[in-house]
């Protein structure tokens, strides 16, 4: 196990170079613009001289490492927030995202697994055949004409809820003000359709299948009520593939969701990743590249180490 975890963070960090070399090369090849104020042009045309901008790519690349082994700098945002680090811009962006896809996940993991489980239990009958349609109709769907949806019928039509989320200004000067979150409800329940089914549509397949196991049957003819045997011994079973997705949720909220942040105006990770990309903000824009990858590569390796936690008889690295 201990092999298996350093071989794929070694794997990890082999990865993320990779993707850092192609997302620097293809991003310092596009044409640079500097701003109409000359004052500025001189500042900016300084620090590019600074960073190699007029050497050859390989030569860039290499001052771009070791800017970021020896002093954790991964440049400067000129056009988003002048002469603030792009580290600085990236974290000051984080807990938006994060609150919201913290309640979307709140909301959404106690409907998707009570779902699942109702549907599991109720195979083959109408209820189940009520859920697995709803279930193939929100997956199939994206996000944002759930965003719209929801703006339509909470905001224009019955007046209920903001349009967008809030300005730290208008709630109050804080993330946790009962105004700030009131506001992000419509920006949660967007996030919450997609995930709650297939969380469903997951648990469902996962109990069906352990309810008709051998086991069970042996159970039930031990003595044990349909009820007894499938809390004491389906649910468990069923967890094991299911407690790893879970996580992989959690960690995958900091990455945010680039299309409803834009929708609902929320000032997190995503909406700065397609900011940098308009404005040619290109140090923020490899900052990002390099955050959303490092993220979707760790949830893949926790998610994999977390089955051996979970189930003892499951050990990763083994032949």
């Amino acid at each position: 196990m201990g092999k298996y975890v350093v071989k794929r963070v070694l794997l990890l960090f082999f990865t993320l170079f990779v993707i850092m070399t192609i997302c620097f090369m293809l991003i310092r090849v596009l044409p640079r613009e500097l701003p109409l104020e000359k004052n500025l042009q001189a500042v900016i045309q300084q620090r590019w001289e600074a960073l190699g901008y007029n050497k050859p790519l390989l030569v860039q690349y290499a001052i771009y490492l070791k800017n970021i082994v020896t002093a954790w700098d991964f440049g400067t945002s000129w056009y988003i927030d002048f002469r603030t680090p792009a580290w600085d811009v990236l974290t000051g962006r984080l807990l938006p995202t994060v609150l919201v896809n913290l309640y979307s996940l709140v909301f959404s993991i106690p409907l998707g697994l009570g779902l699942g489980i109702y549907a599991a239990v109720k195979k083959n009958k109408w209820q189940d055949s009520v859920i697995s349609t709803m279930i193939m109709v929100f997956v199939s769907v994206p996000s944002y004409v759930y965003a719209f949806l929801v703006q339509y019928f909470l905001y224009f039509k019955w007046g209920l809820l903001p349009l967008a989320v809030l300005s730290l200004a208008d709630a109050g000067g804080s993330w946790f003000t009962w105004k700030m979150f009131r506001s992000m409800i419509p920006a949660v329940l967007a996030l919450s359709f997609s995930e709650i089914a297939g969380l469903c549509r997951f648990t469902r397949a996962e109990l069906t299948e352990t309810l008709t196991s051998d086991y069970m049957l042996l159970a039930r003819a031990k003595g044990l009520t349909r009820a007894q045997a499938t809390t004491r011994h389906a649910f468990k079973t069923a967890m094991v593939p299911i407690l790893p997705m879970l996580i992989s949720s959690f960690i995958g909220i900091l990455g945010g969701s680039m299309i409803i942040e834009q929708i609902f105006s929320i000032p997190g990770v995503g909406q700065l990743y397609i900011k940098s990309i308009n404005l040619f903000d290109y140090d923020v824009f490899m900052m990002d590249c390099i955050f959303y990858t490092f993220v979707s590569l760790l949830a893949g390796i926790v998610v994999d180490i977390s089955y051996g936690f979970i189930d003892p008889r499951i050990r990763m690295g083994e032949k």
